[in-house]
């Protein structure tokens, strides 16, 4: 909660201080005037569209992701396998000081694991029925504490609010730009009666997928990012060997091809590709050595 608290509060401050600065040097002046945008309320407008859409779709997560892979959720154990999940993910969460997540599991061959949720003790955490099959019990508990450790890194919140910062300032930015250059080309706006041609909604469409493929660099950056800390953390709480141990065997599993898009970078696989800005994952030999080089001499 304070983490959202303090999102919020930075974003108004950043807001209110674009707005003085454009105040102060007349941009808002000359964006009016030249093309008829008022940018604080602009600024606020993209604010409630690109925050608020990141939000809803983290609060939707939990739902989502179970429709989405038909995950069925482990209410309470059936057998000696459900029980060993449910008491390694309750070990683990423990251990990292959150509240016990939903567990579930969903058919899928691949081998791969997922953890969502809006908050650090009202998560979920997913296995595909491929992991369970495809490594050992040393293996998949590193993975489940990999899980875990995204949860408690509060990184699904995290990721989100980037996402929704980086929304607005897409949205923010192709509009003006989008503003003046459509002014530039059709004249004076008061010559059409103060609307926006036809123009103006394309280009802004175009800058908008422009200035979205940049901004999915810096969302990417940050979730490569965070797959280093959670490989940590699953270390910590699973095992140094048994994380690497996993790791390995995801090296020669293409684990997300069973994840919807939306999902992808929430899993533990990761593809690594050639297009490495725009890939959820580092590649997993680099995980790999991270984890070695942090071991002690």
């Amino acid at each position: 909660m304070l983490r959202i608290a303090l999102f919020v509060l930075t974003n108004l401050a950043i807001m209110l201080v674009l707005s003085v600065v454009a105040s102060i040097f007349g941009l808002d002046r000359w964006a009016y005037a030249h093309a008829g945008i008022n940018l604080t309320g602009m600024l606020v407008f993209c604010a409630l569209f690109g925050v608020g859409g990141s939000f809803i779709s983290l609060l939707m997560s939990k739902t989502m992701a179970k429709m989405s892979v038909g995950a069925q959720v482990i209410a309470s154990p059936r057998n000696a396998a459900e029980q060993w999940l449910f008491d390694t993910v309750a070990r683990h969460a423990k251990n990292a000081g959150i509240g016990m997540p939903e567990i579930a599991v969903y058919d899928a061959p691949e081998m791969n694991a997922f953890a969502t949720g809006a908050s650090r003790n009202h998560a979920l955490v997913a296995v595909s029925t491929g992991l369970l099959q495809g490594m050992g019990r040393d293996e998949v508990s590193a993975v489940l504490g990999h899980e875990i450790s995204h949860v408690a890194n509060g990184d699904m919140v995290t990721l989100a609010l980037i996402q929704g910062v980086v929304n607005t300032f897409v949205m923010f930015l192709a509009r003006v730009l989008g503003g003046i250059v459509d002014n530039a080309i059709s004249g004076n706006r008061d010559d059409r009666g103060g609307g926006y041609g036809i123009g103006y909604f394309v280009i802004t469409m175009v800058l908008q997928t422009v200035l979205g493929v940049l901004a999915t660099m810096i969302v990417m950056g940050f979730s490569r990012w965070r797959e280093f800390r959670a490989d940590a953390g699953g270390a910590k709480l699973g095992g140094r060997a048994n994380m690497i141990a996993a790791l390995r065997t995801l090296s020669g599993d293409h684990g997300d091809a069973g994840l919807p898009k939306a999902l992808v970078a929430f899993g533990i696989a990761g593809d690594g590709g050639v297009a490495r800005l725009f890939t959820s994952h580092p590649p997993i030999a680099e995980r790999i050595a991270a984890l070695q080089e942090a071991e002690p001499a």
